[in-house]
């Protein structure tokens, strides 16, 4: 046997991976597109439609980038939003989480553009209820 067939045998060891690490792992492009979509599926409506749409728009925007940099951070956060997504008990009641303002102060001009866009997209989509009444036509 090769000396480097035994260094990567004794790599793998036998002790099972933990859920963190494989969690942690990339999955490539397409499945994990796949997933991000299947995963909002028991979303109410609104929410679906509206999630569906941000994460198609978002792969097709970066379909053609080649750094790597950018290619790992773009997966590895869909990635992370898929598990937070996943660990929920109860989609319909899934309400996201606050932005830390080291990763705002980090954005550039376009990306604050596109969150404020975003921001004011679900405000139309989640109008609470008294709002979205129709008005009585005898007043």
């Amino acid at each position: 046997m090769y000396p480097s067939v035994k260094r990567l045998a004794k790599s793998v060891g036998t002790r099972p991976l933990k859920l963190q690490e494989a969690s942690a792992s990339l999955l490539p492009p397409i499945v994990l597109y796949r997933r991000l979509l299947r995963a909002h599926r028991p979303l109410p409506d609104g929410m679906r439609s509206l999630g569906d749409a941000y994460v198609k728009a978002e792969f097709r925007r970066h379909r053609e980038v080649t750094n790597p940099l950018h290619i790992i951070g773009f997966l590895s956060q869909w990635r992370a939003y898929l598990d937070k997504l996943s660990v929920e008990s109860k989609p319909e009641e899934f309400t996201g989480q606050r932005l830390d303002p080291q990763l705002i102060e980090k954005m550039s001009a376009e990306q604050l553009g596109q969150l404020y866009e975003l921001r004011n997209a679900t405000k139309e989509v989640w109008k609470p209820v008294e709002d979205q009444e129709p008005k009585d036509p005898k007043e």
